[in-house]
């Protein structure tokens, strides 16, 4: 039956999960590499303080000014902004944000700039909302970034750029020069920043840029899912220009009343647990090292420079040309629930496959050591 809607892409992520949760189902084991969500839960203090505002507190609709405030001191700490915290945004999740601002910022129709390879929500939330996604083609050669040349080259300008730094899938960054060029030529052309901003905290050596550095006028939109490892609560925000502020209130009210309540009393206990927060990042950095190691010993040695998020993005074109049909093959040969590039490159995802690493060493050890034996005997066939 067709729809009156936009036709949005598949999620291949979910598809794969559901095929491994299924595999669970009936006994079997699976290693979760295919989906972009940390597998430890929030910190342990603010699991406890979530346990005394449900006793405690009535759950009604209701923003924290106390999260809002700490949300713009995080920007102080982090980037050396001052950030007002009315500008703050508290929302349902980045994926709401991303919804505000897209529905706030551009007109029916409008063409708002993508990296590809880029995650799939931005160009299908843009044609969900009728506006138009203008694929950048980015390689290794750009460590598949968007660059300022790219976008002083769009004729007409766009409408909208969405930056992501660190990137899903890649998890390569922007660094300080390109943000600030990108920052120069979108001002020149009137072109309207969002920086999805949801990785930052995560990186392995430099920390990341927030655009806000650049351009005081620019989005961002930002979660408590990846750094906070507070996925399944659903709670994200965005940074809005003065100017912005009130007209983005009215979006949100109307459209989503209210972030959830519980999920704010954890966040603001999970924002200074940071002493574990960290030893999360300390295992996605030792999963990287692992990876990076032991793929190119096993054949896949194409990747993306990973700065940051916890991804690998991998180059398997001399192993398949259809990398959804492989990672199918191999989780149901071996478990192992990896995803297809075909999520993040409409065109040239069917080479790549992404690896999230946000597991423990233990699985990512035992992840290779199938790979290792699958990939043998698809060699000896």
């Amino acid at each position: 039956m067709s729809t009156g809607g936009a036709q949005v892409e598949p999620f291949y992520a979910v598809e794969i999960n559901r095929l491994a949760n299924e595999r669970s189902r009936h006994g079997l084991p699976v290693i979760h590499m295919e989906v972009g969500q940390p597998s430890a839960g929030a910190p342990h203090a603010a699991i406890e303080a979530g346990h005394r505002a449900l006793a405690g507190s009535p759950q009604g609709y209701w923003e924290s000014s106390l999260l809002r405030d700490r949300i713009a001191a995080l920007y102080g700490e982090r980037y050396g902004l001052g950030v007002d915290a009315a500008r703050v945004m508290l929302t349902m999740g980045a994926s709401g944000a991303l919804v505000l601002s897209l529905a706030l910022l551009f007109e029916w129709g409008s063409r708002v700039a993508v990296a590809r390879p880029g995650y799939p929500a931005h160009r299908n939330v843009l044609r969900a909302l009728g506006l138009e996604a203008v694929e950048l083609d980015c390689g290794l050669e750009t460590r598949f970034q968007p660059t300022a040349g790219m976008i002083a080259a769009l004729e007409p300008a766009p409408a909208g750029l969405i930056l992501t730094s660190p990137s899903n899938p890649t998890g390569t960054m922007i660094e300080g020069a390109g943000l600030q060029q990108l920052a120069d030529v979108c001002r020149k052309r009137g072109i309207r920043i969002i920086s999805d901003e949801t990785y930052h905290g995560i990186t392995y050596g430099l920390p990341a840029h927030s655009i806000l550095e650049f351009e005081n006028d620019a989005v961002v939109v930002n979660s408590f899912s990846k750094y906070w490892c507070m996925t399944g609560w659903r709670l994200g925000w965005a940074v809005v220009p003065e100017a912005l502020v009130e007209a983005m209130s009215r979006y949100s009210a109307n459209l989503f009343l209210a972030p959830p309540t519980l999920a704010q009393h954890v966040a603001l206990v999970a924002m200074d647990e940071r002493a574990e927060l960290e030893g999360h990042v300390a295992t996605y950095a030792r999963n990287r090292e692992l990876l990076m190691t032991a793929l190119p010993q096993l054949g896949i040695a194409r990747m993306a420079p990973v700065d940051g998020a916890f991804y690998i993005y991998a180059d398997i074109s001399h192993l398949t040309g259809d990398s959804l049909a492989w990672c199918r093959e191999l989780l149901d040969s071996t478990g192992v629930a990896l995803n297809t590039g075909r999520d993040f490159d409409a065109i040239h995802g069917g080479n790549f496959i992404r690896l999230s690493f946000a597991v423990s060493p233990a699985e990512i050890q035992m992840a290779l050591e199938l790979l290792d034996g699958w990939l043998r005997n698809r060699r000896n066939q």
